[in-house]
């Protein structure tokens, strides 16, 4: 397989057509080596337009999801990202390679290693990776001046909302099937934040996410 035209036809047919135009974002996707962080098993598959089991149960998400959820929070060369769901890395690298230093949390002590490896593999050292529930945030490290969410909330627990620092955005999918919207929260003011709907889209649960509350009759 050739790898780099794959690379490239991931870009230029899956990416840039789903409104990702920022070119720094294109770029990134065109040199880190996604077929570093998905299983053998699947390398030939590293550039389809689907999610991929990476173990225990878990996906990567398409690329052009991850590629919208990178454009969004806009990530610059000072910032401090938490990761929430670190899965095998993937994004975790991409967000490195804008950001100052990225936090990143998996649940599953067996992932958080593998994305470790992954990532020092690649020669990508602005990371931590953790491992535990941050499905309500990770204030050991914050406030953030962006938060990722690797898996879909029902809703948005205020204490991640207010692990942002001033100015800082959080990306996030919330609902639950077959309605999920990706959104884009931004914090404005020491009590306040803006809530944008960036797209419509379906990606599995955050895992040990809250279940939404239930109407009882």
């Amino acid at each position: 397989m050739d790898m780099e035209r794959a690379r490239f036809n991931m870009v230029e047919q899956q990416v840039r057509p789903w409104e990702v135009l920022d070119q720094r974002v294109l770029d990134l996707l065109g040199s880190v080596p996604r077929e570093a962080f998905v299983p053998d098993t699947y390398r030939e598959l590293a550039f389809a337009d689907l999610e991929l089991p990476i173990g225990h149960d878990q996906v990567m998400l398409p690329p052009r999801t991850q590629a919208r959820a990178l454009q969004s929070l806009d990530v610059r060369a000072a910032d401090r990202v938490l990761e929430v769901g670190t899965g095998s890395g993937y994004l975790t690298a991409l967000l490195a390679r804008l950001a100052h230093h990225v936090y990143s949390v998996e649940i599953l002590p067996e992932l958080a290693e593998l994305a470790s490896h992954n990532l020092a593999a690649i020669g990508v050292g602005n990371v931590t990776v953790e491992s535990g529930d941050a499905a309500a945030g990770w204030p050991r490290h914050a406030p953030y001046d962006a938060i990722l969410i690797g898996g879909a909330l029902a809703s948005v627990p205020d204490s991640l909302r207010e692990q942002l620092r001033p100015g800082g955005r959080m990306f996030v999918v919330v609902g639950s099937e077959p309605v999920m919207e990706a959104r884009l929260i931004t914090r404005v003011g020491e009590n306040q934040w803006t809530d944008e709907v960036l797209f419509e889209t379906l990606v599995p649960p955050l895992a040990n996410a809250p279940e939404p509350s239930r109407f009882v009759f």
